[in-house]
C-alpha cells in the first residue's frame, strides 16, 4: 500500500513539474488570456442598460457570450490540447448542474487529470427570470425523462454531487456574473470540498455560496486559481475565491 501511495505521489509531483516547465507553464497564462477576453466581452453586455428599460440580455445569453468568446480565443491560442472544454447539453445541465466543464489533460495520454465543472449564477433579480425559464414545458420534460422531481435538489447540489462522485480532482466552480454587492464584475467560488455540507441540514444554494464572500479579503486571479489547482496534492481539500475581472 505504501509503495502504491508513494508511486501516486511521485506521479503527481511529475505532473506538476511538467506544468512548471517553461512550455507547459505558458498554459496558465494562455488560460488567463482566454478568461480576460471572455470576461471583457461579457461585461459589455452585463453592464448594458436600455434607456427605455425594455430589454436586457438574458442569463442564458450572457452565458453563451462568455462561452463563445472563450472558445474562440482558446482555439486561436491552441490551448485545447492542454486544457479543453465540454459544453453541457440542456439535459446534462439539468441532471449534472454544470454549464460546462474544463479539463486539464494528462500528457501524453490526454486523459482528464483535473476537471472544473462550472455553473453560472446571476443576481437574484435575474435568477428569478432563470427560474421562470426552467419551469417551462421543455425543462419539465427533461426532468421527467431523467426520473427527477423539480424540487429534489438545487442545481448547485447536483453539481457538487457530480464532482464528489469523480473525486477530489474535480472542482465545482460557481461563477457569479455580477455579485449582489458588485454587479459590474465577475467572481467565482472554487471548491472540491462542498460535498461535506450535503446531508448536514445545509441547503447548498446561491445564498449559501454567497456567504463565502462575506468579509473576504483575498481573491485569487484566474491564473492563481489554476496554479493552486495544479499545485495541490490529489486528495487535499481546496476552497478559494476568485475575481475574474
Amino acid at each position: 500500500m505504501n509503495q502504491m501511495e508513494n508511486r501516486a505521489k511521485a506521479k503527481s509531483r511529475i505532473f506538476r513539474s511538467l506544468w512548471s516547465s517553461s512550455s507547459n507553464a505558458s498554459a496558465t497564462s494562455l488560460f488567463s488570456d482566454c478568461i480576460r477576453v471572455a470576461t471583457s466581452r461579457t461585461l459589455e453586455y452585463l453592464l448594458f442598460s436600455d434607456p427605455e428599460n425594455k430589454f436586457q440580455p438574458s442569463p442564458a445569453a450572457l452565458c453563451e457570450i462568455f462561452l463563445m468568446t472563450y472558445i474562440q480565443r482558446s482555439n486561436q491560442l491552441n490551448l485545447t490540447d492542454t486544457l479543453n472544454y465540454t459544453v453541457m447539453t440542456q439535459e446534462q445541465r439539468v441532471i449534472l448542474g454544470a454549464d460546462w466543464v474544463w479539463a486539464l489533460l494528462d500528457l501524453p495520454s490526454k486523459n482528464p487529470r483535473i476537471q472544473i465543472a462550472v455553473q453560472v449564477l446571476h443576481p437574484p433579480e435575474k435568477m428569478k427570470e432563470n427560474v421562470e425559464e426552467r419551469s417551462s414545458d421543455a425543462y419539465m420534460e427533461v426532468l421527467h425523462m431523467a426520473g427527477m422531481e423539480p424540487s429534489e435538489k438545487t442545481q448547485a447540489e447536483r453539481m457538487v454531487e457530480f464532482c464528489s462522485a469523480i473525486g477530489r480532482t474535480c472542482f465545482a466552480l460557481f461563477l457569479f456574473f455580477g455579485h449582489k454587492n458588485d454587479p459590474a464584475n465577475i467572481y467565482g467560488l472554487l471548491s472540491n470540498n462542498l460535498h461535506v455540507a450535503v446531508g448536514r441540514c445545509v441547503r447548498i444554494d446561491q445564498a449559501f455560496i454567497e456567504n463565502f464572500f462575506r468579509g473576504a479579503r483575498h481573491l485569487a486571479s484566474p491564473a492563481g486559481m489554476l496554479q493552486a489547482v495544479l499545485n495541490k496534492e490529489d486528495n487535499d481539500p481546496l476552497t478559494m475565491l476568485v475575481k475574474f475581472t
